[in-house]
């Protein structure tokens, strides 16, 4: 398995050519972060960090239910995600998938690797009152995952991870 440095709490690492893993711990129980983690209201609070300002949340929590997430940057462009709900394991597990919005003048915008995204399997593990989240990042290929990579998604994560602890805290 090979880490990569992290800037924050959440520890990345690259276990396969095609995988990501994120793990990071929350000082609150794992009822709390799931909530925070898929209460449309609550997301809006922590999803981008502090890279800009969440405009919209859909989620639609059920198997086949999709998910939609918008954020206007802070350099003024907008940025979204979308994905279909695949398994649902309340407080324990969720499966998704998630598809990058690129803008039309991506190389890769319209190109079936694109619409293909990735399918994150997101856990959530409870110790002595304390939680933590595994999200695997499944992807069809290295240059996806390498792309991934490379985008700076850390940063926007760490900081995402972060709001996320502070938001599932102030629910106790």
């Amino acid at each position: 398995m090979v880490a990569m440095t992290s800037s924050g709490t959440a520890v990345v690492t690259l276990p396969a050519d095609t995988q990501i893993v994120i793990t990071r711990e929350f000082d609150a129980r794992k009822h709390l972060v799931y909530r925070a983690y898929t209460d449309p209201d609550l997301i809006a609070r922590w999803w981008s960090g502090e890279r800009g300002e969440v405009t919209s949340v859909e989620v639609d929590l059920r198997v086949g239910g999709t998910w939609r997430y918008v954020m206007k940057a802070n350099e003024g462009f907008e940025v979204a995600f979308h994905g279909e709900f695949r398994e649902i394991v309340p407080n324990e597990r969720i499966v998704s998938t998630e598809v990058y919005e690129m803008p039309e003048d991506h190389p890769m915008a319209g190109t079936p690797e694109a619409e293909e995204g990735t399918l994150n399997i997101v856990t959530f593990t409870e110790v002595d009152g304390r939680t933590t989240l595994t999200t695997v990042v499944e992807c069809h290929a290295k240059e996806v995952r390498d792309a991934i990579i490379e985008s700076g998604m850390e940063g926007g994560m760490q900081e995402a991870m972060d709001r996320l602890e502070q938001v599932a805290v102030s629910l106790a």
